[in-house]
């Protein structure tokens, strides 16, 4: 039953107050993902407060559905743009997040888009095709420049808010010919599964279940799980035997990329195990802690600047670990990838550069090359995402605690 379902994984992208929790929130009232009664309840809140949109973001601010995961797990991105007059401009002028994200998602690996031209309700006139078809020209202009191909991404317009365009086409918008929202989301491509390389498995949770036993929990990035597997959790070198493997309380012969399930071990105790570990298969290039690792990185939201020693926390795969800014190299053109300026004292908002990094505590990362999910991070600070970027070479330590350069590692 659970193997049949496709995993999309979708990011919510644009510039603030475009629309995003209010078309997100909508659309999943709309597909029966929340009571009526709830929705209701939070009308009556909205309306109190005079905010008539936030009925729909507030579905998701309830249900703890939008977390600022930067676009590290998203197979297709979902680019909202204000269509209404300032809203448009603003959104796309060079202070604008239009631009910004989908340079990210991009950058990130991110390779199929829908743009929706939100706000279609509010446009002057309403429901304009003149202003639709102007923010289609400039909107494509600018992700054919990023590396996107403009006449593959789908250009919806809709109303969050009112429901235009997002299920059912809308007689409001009778001129527009292509896919509703949901039908757009329908013709999202899976992506190729790396079921072909090694297992790379990171822990969410990990449970102590009664007569079981010890049960972690996590999603398949790459690679397959199976029962009699021996498989290798990194950073500690832990090994043991899976005894079975389950995704909705149904056990499997093995598990593939995109499964979320939960697994039995021998013999391991539950405080050996927590989240931001990796399973791996043992024979096949294990995780290991990473001693240090150079990234590219994009500042995007920080009110400062950020030099050697700056140690944020990342969010890389499960894990959430503080890491060292040890030693910025160099500053790059975030396009061409040209190098601009050698070991820079420091990088600001805008700024892109390769920057050798050092985790404060035992972590497990990939190269973004390698291991894409395991490659790829938010830079957190502040309680806000400041910064995203690629991990482009690792050095690891092997289990004895000494450092393993790629080429060594190569010779075994």
């Amino acid at each position: 039953m659970g193997k049949e379902k496709v995993h999309i994984n979708i990011v919510v992208i644009g510039h603030v107050d475009s629309g995003k929790s209010t078309t997100t929130g909508h659309l999943i009232y709309k597909l029966g993902g929340i009571d009526k009664r709830v929705i209701e309840r939070f009308e009556k809140e909205a309306a109190e407060m005079n905010k008539r949109s936030f009925k729909y973001a507030w579905v998701l601010d309830k249900l703890k559905a939008e977390r600022e995961r930067g676009t590290s797990q998203a197979d297709c991105a979902v680019l909202i743009i204000d269509s209404t007059t300032g809203g448009f401009e603003a959104g796309i002028s060079k202070d604008g997040q239009t631009r910004e994200h989908a340079l990210l998602a991009f950058t990130l690996g991110v390779r199929q888009m829908i743009c929706c031209c939100n706000k279609m309700d509010a446009t002057t006139p309403k429901y304009s095709k003149a202003r639709y078809d102007e923010i289609v020209k400039e909107v494509s202009s600018y992700l054919k420049k990023v590396g996107y191909n403009p006449d593959k991404i789908p250009f919806v317009p809709i109303s969050g808010f009112e429901g235009d365009n997002m299920i059912e086409r809308s007689t409001n918008l009778d001129w527009y010919k292509g896919p509703t929202l949901l039908d757009a989301l329908d013709l999202i491509s899976e992506p190729k599964r790396p079921l072909d390389k090694p297992l790379r498995l990171p822990l969410q949770d990990v449970y102590k279940i009664g007569g079981i036993g010890t049960v972690p929990v996590g999603r398949v990035e790459t690679g397959v799980i199976k029962p009699g597997m021996v498989v290798t959790f990194g950073p500690t070198g832990l090994t043991t035997e899976v005894k079975s493997v389950e995704m909705h309380h149904e056990a499997l012969l093995e598990a593939l990329p995109g499964d979320n399930v939960g697994f039995n071990v021998k013999n391991v105790a539950v405080k050996d195990l927590k989240r931001g570990f990796v399973a791996s298969n043992s024979k096949d290039d294990p995780a290991k802690e990473a001693a240090n690792f150079t990234s590219q990185v994009i500042i995007m939201n920080h009110p400062g600047q950020i030099g050697n020693g700056y140690a944020p926390v990342l969010d890389c795969h499960t894990s959430h670990i503080a890491v060292k800014f040890a030693e910025l190299l160099t500053k790059i053109d975030r396009r061409s990838g040209k190098e601009l300026e050698k070991e820079p004292k420091f990088l600001k908002n805008g700024d892109s550069g390769m920057v050798k990094m050092i985790p404060t505590k035992p972590m497990v990362v990939e190269t973004f090359s390698e291991y894409p999910p395991l490659g790829r991070f938010a830079v957190r600070d502040m309680r806000q995402t400041v910064a995203v970027g690629v991990i482009k070479s690792v050095e690891k330590k092997d289990p004895t605690g000494a450092k393993v350069t790629k080429a060594a590692l190569k010779k075994k």
